[in-house]
């Protein structure tokens, strides 16, 4: 459907030429820092944090990411310089915020999320979430996914793994299995590129296959280069609804090292940003970036990494937004 003619009412960054980058309160690109409740109409795509890593196995940190993803956040501009892409003139954007979180209590931080979540997509309004770790993938696709939206996912793990300690169901490892469980994606439209690493059982990587899953090792993405995997990808997801998660770890630890399972041996940011790049024209309902863990990078360069893939991601759902908005 057409999108709707909007409201006068345009938010738009600071600019650099009237507020040096390193001055101000930090938001995401340099947004304004909205109240959903006051401003929901005026919203078409809404960037916010999720402050949380209740749901790492080992390295925590993540919960810092959303904060230093801001800050670093300040030295993305307006247009895409491939692209040409002007994500703030195609669509209102805005930062809402963090989401809710109880960093003791980790299914009750699931429930305060998804519920966050639920009420953005009621409002017809796409989310850009930066994380935090992978396991807050579960709740925003609890919110917006259903079984025929499919996934494109960058990883160093598949993240469909069961269980941890022989209990646990919810962890940053297992996201995606859960999310299948769930009927929140079809499998058979989800293609994870970058993986890579060892496994604790052949089981790790065989459920997601015997799922319909497309996975994309490392080793294929290097065999394939950069446009087959967008090729493979597109053939995968087909042109139903499409969510887009990315890892920070899915780049070889020198381009991140800020991250809580760094795995050697991965693609390039160049490689990362041409494979999003070439999922425009897509029908993306959806997406995030997540696992930046301040202490492990002080110098900030993972999370710059991080919110330049943000910003390309989000010159893709701008444009998306002109094409399959739900508002009428």
């Amino acid at each position: 459907m057409a999108a709707m003619e909007r409201p006068s009412r345009r938010f738009r960054p600071v600019s650099g030429n009237v507020l040096p980058r390193f001055a101000g309160i930090p938001t995401f690109m340099r947004l304004p820092h909205v109240n959903l409740e006051d401003a929901a109409d005026d919203i078409d795509i809404a960037l916010f944090g999720i402050p949380w890593d209740g749901g790492t196995t080992n390295r925590p940190g993540a919960r810092h990411g959303p904060r230093q993803m801001r800050d670093l956040s300040t030295l993305m501009r307006n247009v895409h310089h491939v692209s040409g892409l002007q994500p703030f003139e195609l669509a209102n954007c805005a930062d809402i915020g963090d989401t809710p979180v109880n960093p003791i209590d980790l299914e009750d931080t699931l429930a305060r999320v998804e519920r966050f979540v639920g009420e953005i997509h009621a409002k017809n309004i796409t989310t850009l979430a930066a994380g935090g770790d992978h396991l807050v993938s579960l709740p925003i696709l609890r919110a917006i996914g259903g079984d025929d939206v499919g996934m494109v996912h960058f990883d160093a793990h598949t993240d469909t793994w069961d269980r941890y300690f022989g209990e646990s169901r919810y962890t940053h490892g297992t996201p995606f299995r859960r999310a299948i469980e769930e009927k929140l994606l079809d499998p058979k439209r989800i293609v994870q590129i970058g993986i890579r690493g060892g496994l604790y059982t052949p089981e790790d990587k065989e459920w997601g296959l015997a799922q319909g899953i497309r996975v994309i090792e490392i080793e294929e993405v290097f065999d394939l280069g950069v446009e087959g995997v967008v090729r493979e990808a597109r053939r995968v997801v087909g042109n139903g609804r499409v969510y887009v998660s990315f890892d920070v770890d899915a780049l070889d630890p020198v381009y991140a090292p800020g991250t809580g399972t760094p795995e050697i041996g991965g693609m390039t940011t160049v490689q990362a940003q041409g494979m999003i790049r070439g999922l425009r024209g897509l029908d993306l309902v959806g997406a995030d970036v997540v696992e930046v863990a301040p202490p492990f990078d002080p110098s900030g360069n993972t999370a710059l990494v991080a919110v330049t893939m943000m910003f390309e991601l989000l010159c893709l759902l701008a444009e998306c937004h002109g094409r399959f908005s739900k508002k009428s």
